[in-house]
């Protein structure tokens, strides 16, 4: 074991699940002032569930013995409830099993928190509940496998224990979860959409973002967690740590000055949502590329994604579906965009020393990259579509028509998050009995 690379891991898993809150802010200020809780709610339920799964057969699924050598599932009653990794001498490489469990942990609670955004102000919290415990076991479980679980080696190389198949089979490069988080998130968002259908005289008459704010606290402690999320997936507190540091922040910058310079041109403006949003798509899209892009590369994958995605959030009003919080444009789409643009940037002079398209790497890890991004996009969004229309069928998923026009926060969690009204009555009512008080010490002092 070594303390250093342990500390900076268990630093790194406390950043990351710092990113969860992060995401109700964002999510929250988006929505109605009477959707806001409900937003929070989304994500702080999302911690809840999938935290217990995780430790009951979770990890066990992502990252026990493969079944069949195929790697396609890990075992789920191997490491249940954690068992066999609790003891000192448990280690996942050169830190304690139960370090990497926690950090692999808080991807498991972002991952279903980011798919909330798509049905915001329609969805009923006890179902969105039991969608996020299903879709955690059938759709994310046995993805990060695919994608995180690595082949174990002897020192002579040999193979002794098989890994998922994206990583090992495919050799995808996707160092901190493009394909595993953002496009199995957005995937599972379209099919979600599309099961609940569109928010009540939407487009028109749905609102505006009701705290920008939130939004910008929101997207800047996303920014503060993902070096957790991208240096910690290192592993260690290495180059390569430091590497992905440097590429999280440049693509970041360059995702958000991408997205203001569509929005300068297109509308004439640019907008502190859309500064947020940019923000979000760069950190998107450097996440599967951060350790294979030189910082010049990183730059280009930001830039790109970042105008990519500024354009793809219009998709909706052409195509008609309602994604409430743009999931599918910048998850979706910035999760494609980072994984496939590792297949034209990378280059040897990165951790990861492969060279892509534009490096004189040809296209053998493009088609890996894609095939990876394509194989996960399909799979989690048919499983998700089956999974919603079954909590659809059987408990019913939206609101009424009558409690979604009334307000989510009010039906779902009888809360309201602003009480302005209350607040200036009670200020009228303290200055009246000052008032009162006053004149009576006048009075004695007459």
């Amino acid at each position: 074991m070594n303390s250093g690379d342990t500390a900076w891991v268990l630093v790194s898993a406390a950043l990351v699940l710092l990113m969860t809150p992060g995401l109700a802010f964002f999510y929250g200020g988006m929505v109605r002032s009477r959707g806001v809780l409900n937003m929070l709610m989304m994500s702080l339920g999302s911690i809840g569930v999938v935290g217990v799964l995780w430790v009951l057969f979770g990890y066990s699924m992502a990252f026990s013995t493969d079944l069949g050598g195929l790697g396609l599932l890990a075992n789920p009653f191997e490491n249940f409830g954690l068992s066999g990794l609790l003891g000192e001498d448990s280690l996942s490489g050169t830190i304690p099993s139960l370090a990497f469990v926690g950090f692999q942990a808080m991807f498991a609670i972002l991952t279903v928190a980011l798919i909330s955004g798509a049905i915001a102000d329609r969805a009923r919290f006890g179902p969105w509940l039991l969608f996020a415990a299903l879709w955690a076991v059938v759709v994310y479980f046995p993805v990060a496998h695919w994608v995180f679980d690595f082949d174990d080696t002897d020192d002579a190389g040999n193979v002794t224990a098989v890994g998922g198949w994206i990583a090992n089979r495919l050799a995808a490069i996707d160092f901190a979860g493009g394909t595993a988080v953002h496009i199995n998130a957005g995937a599972a968002a379209l099919a979600l959409v599309l099961v609940l259908g569109k928010r009540k005289n939407w487009p028109k008459g749905v609102g505006k973002p009701h705290n920008l704010p939130f939004v910008v606290l929101g997207a800047g402690l996303l920014w503060f967690g993902w070096f957790g999320f991208n240096s910690g997936s290192a592993l260690a507190a290495d180059n390569t740590a430091a590497f992905t540091l440097v590429n999280t922040l440049v693509a970041t910058s360059a995702a958000m000055l991408g997205w203001l310079l569509v929005e300068r041109i297109r509308d004439g403006h640019a907008t502190t949502l859309g500064a947020a949003s940019g923000i979000v798509a760069g950190l998107v899209a450097i996440t599967p590329a951060c350790s294979s892009v030189t910082p010049l590369g990183a730059i280009a994958v930001g830039a790109i994604t970042g105008a990519v995605c500024a354009l793809a959030v219009s998709l909706k009003f052409k195509f008609g579906y309602d994604d409430s919080l743009d999931v599918v444009g910048v998850h979706l789409v910035g999760g494609l965009m980072g994984t496939l643009l590792v297949g034209l940037f990378a280059s040897a002079e990165a951790p990861a020393g492969v060279a892509g398209l534009f490096y004189g790497g040809g296209v053998d890890q493009l088609w890996r990259q894609a095939v990876g991004a394509f194989a996960v996009l399909i799979y989690s969004f048919v499983l998700s579509l089956v999974l919603a229309l079954i909590v659809k069928a059987t408990i019913g998923f939206r609101l009424s028509e009558e409690d979604e026009a009334a307000g989510i926060d009010e039906n779902e969690h009888a809360e309201t998050a602003y009480h302005f009204g209350d607040d200036r009555s009670a200020r009228r009512a303290s200055a009246s009995a000052g008032d009162v008080e006053d004149r009576k010490l006048e009075g004695s002092r007459a």
